[in-house]
């Protein structure tokens, strides 16, 4: 470490590593510390070279310094002195290299070495112990990146014109054959042509991706032979996952997609961290300040857990809650981004424990002039007390809607009924109208990224885990699905009917609700994961999209529907029905059918045919009646 670097007071603001004419200013948040290292290394796997105590420290408890000399390319890490008292939520460790949580770019990845614990591992009170190995060749980098020219504009789709596609970077492009090799698998394989085509003539107007942070595995991974694949993980919040690729090559991916009308929506993580509980590695926040970054309790040993991930980001400090804005942010000034949809929001919207619709982070979305504009959306649950909060969410927010794909669901296998069926398609105003949103808040969707594919809600009864190691014990048994009468895949032709007649039958109900629809990528294409209603850890060929044995005639179907979508404005309306009859036309704005076209009028009417629906839209331009059938079982 024979390197020397000047180094002068600098400024506590803005937050992380700023590339300046003379050098880079470097402030870090660290409350409880006692000092605050700057460690400087020749390149991504080069070794450390220097290391730099930051001269200064404000009453907030920010670390700052100018370090001159230095440039953009800089790769550094940080290392925190300060306590190391775990039983009272003090977690500090030098010998751990900690990745700036607010670095714009990350190299390398998180191994799951021993020396990247702060604690020597083994017994129950493991962590009570401290380890003085170094992390740093276990540890990914950060580099000092300033600030780049974002995207062109995104289109700014209209929620009620909006159609939603969730995917995943690597699920999307892997097996596409088009797609050349060095590509699969990246931002750069999300932007190729054929990718692109495929959305735009599907009619897709935003793509959402799943988690692009940087992330790691979850401990009990490895020894499996599995890793993380969806990416609901991360330790940095402002760096796309290097294994995607470079920030250049996401802002190229969001202009591509940008020049061809599509929006792009990035599912975002800031429930947790991949830190985990108290037996989990120190990667970042736990050692620059464990009690300022994260909710504790047992006087600060363990670790609040409402997201059932390990632990939970405490909002309610400034300095944590700054970290998440200045992210969120970061992506839609500086990538381009044009909304979030967020992990287990419920958690976000806690305050001292229950859900608080007015608390610190939905207050400080609402006052905030760039992010308020951008599509927001919930996923209005989590696994603490209170925890399903749907309609709760304040405007502008949008929902996942959970109600509408149980109801449709349960509909299509045979054990619900037209009632709930119509208040689905309906928009579920329950739910969303008395916070005076409109039909667009509900996001409406049949399958996501965490349980069964269409295809495999028509063709499993039963969950089929086993590939995750947990001997079939993860994942819900509540799928709402029916298998025709055969599990798994069969050559029956009545069976093969069956179940495609309900395939289509679903994605109808999807496309002609009142609400935004959310198609999981690959379901337009028949895509199956052999009834794996959990893959989080399967990044291989179960998750891949096989593009070489797509079901082109069924994307053909959905494709028409989404046309058809497009061109009828009564399911695309901003207001919710209210059964009041047209003095213009007679007619009123919504008339539920039963299976031979009469009128539901009364309770017993509703009753007497539960096998079938029937909508007629009012609305004078709008093509009616639609049928949906339900096959018997």
């Amino acid at each position: 470490m024979a390197r020397r670097t000047k180094v002068e007071a600098g400024r506590p603001d803005p937050l992380g590593v700023t590339v300046l004419r003379g050098g880079l200013n470097v402030a870090v948040p660290a409350p409880d510390a006692t000092a605050v290292e700057v460690c400087l290394f020749d390149g991504p796997d080069g070794p450390e070279t220097a290391r730099v105590s930051l001269p200064a420290r404000d009453p907030r408890g920010i670390w700052h310094g100018l370090l001159r000399g230095l440039k953009e390319g800089q790769v550094y890490g940080l290392r925190v002195h300060g306590p190391y008292d775990p039983a009272h939520g003090h977690r500090h460790n030098p010998h751990k290299l900690l990745v700036d949580p607010w670095a714009r770019e990350i190299v390398g990845r998180v191994s799951p070495d021993d020396a990247t614990f702060g604690f020597t591992r083994g017994g129950p009170d493991a962590d009570l112990t401290f380890d003085d190995r170094d992390s740093a060749p276990f540890m990914p980098r950060a580099v000092a990146r300033k600030p780049a020219k974002p995207p062109p504009p995104g289109p700014r789709t209209p929620w009620a014109d909006t159609i939603l596609y969730e995917a995943h970077v690597k699920g999307l492009t892997m097996r596409h054959p088009e797609v050349p090799e060095a590509d699969r698998g990246t931002f750069r394989g999300v932007a190729h042509p054929a990718i692109i085509g495929h959305l735009t003539d599907l009619g897709i107007t935003a793509l959402e991706l799943l988690p692009v942070f940087a992330f790691s595995d979850e401990r009990h991974l490895p020894p499996l032979g599995l890793s993380n694949s969806w990416g609901y993980n991360p330790y940095a919040f402002l760096a796309p996952d290097p294994r995607y690729g470079t920030p250049d090559d996401f802002r190229a991916m969001v202009a591509a997609l940008h020049d061809a009308g599509i929006e792009v929506i990035l599912d975002v993580v800031y429930n947790h961290s991949a830190e985990s509980d108290e037996l989990g590695q120190t990667l970042s926040l736990r050692g620059l300040g464990n009690r300022t970054f994260y909710r504790t309790r047992d006087g600060g040993r363990r670790y609040v857990n409402d997201g059932g991930c390990g632990n939970t980001l405490r909002l309610e400090d400034p300095l944590c809650l700054r970290l998440v804005m200045d992210s969120l942010r970061h992506w839609v000034t500086d990538m381009g981004v044009d909304g979030f949809r967020f992990d287990l929001a419920a958690t976000l919207a806690r305050h001292h424990g229950p859900f608080d619709p007015t608390g610190p982070f939905l207050a400080a979305i609402a006052q905030d002039p760039v992010l308020s504009e951008v599509k927001l959306i919930a996923e209005p649950w989590d696994l603490g007390e209170g925890g399903h909060n749907s309609g709760r969410f304040p405007a502008p927010w949008a929902e996942w809607n959970d109600s509408f794909r149980d109801a449709v669901r349960s509909f299509f296998a045979g054990t619900g009924d037209p009632g709930g069926l119509a208040s689905a398609l309906a928009g579920t105003s329950h739910l969303f109208e008395p916070s005076g949103r409109p039909p667009q808040a509900s996001v409406n969707f049949i399958t996501a990224h965490d349980g069964f594919t269409l295809r495999d809600l028509v063709t499993y009864n039963e969950k089929h885990n086993e590939a995750n190691g947990e001997h079939n014990r993860d994942g819900t048994t509540q799928n709402l699905s029916w298998n025709g009468g055969v599990e798994g895949e069969t050559d029956d032709p009545a069976i093969v009917a069956n179940r495609d007649e309900r395939r289509h039958g679903l994605m109808t109900a999807l496309l002609t609700a009142l609400g935004v629809p959310m198609i999981l990528a690959g379901d337009e294409i028949g895509h199956t994961q052999r009834g794996n209603n959990n893959a989080y850890s399967q990044d291989n060929e179960l998750t891949w999209l096989d593009w070489e044995n797509a079901d082109w005639a069924f994307r053909d179907f959905v494709r028409d529907m989404i046309a058809w979508r497009k061109a009828t404005p009564a399911v695309r309306r901003t207001a919710f029905f209210t059964g009041a009859v047209d003095p213009d036309t007679g007619e009123r704005d919504v008339t539920w059918l039963d299976g031979v076209g009469v009128p539901r009028q009364t309770s017993d009417d509703w009753a007497r045919d539960r096998e079938s629906l029937g909508v007629l839209w009012g609305e004078a331009d709008t093509p009616g009646p639609l049928m949906f059938l339900a096959p018997r079982r």
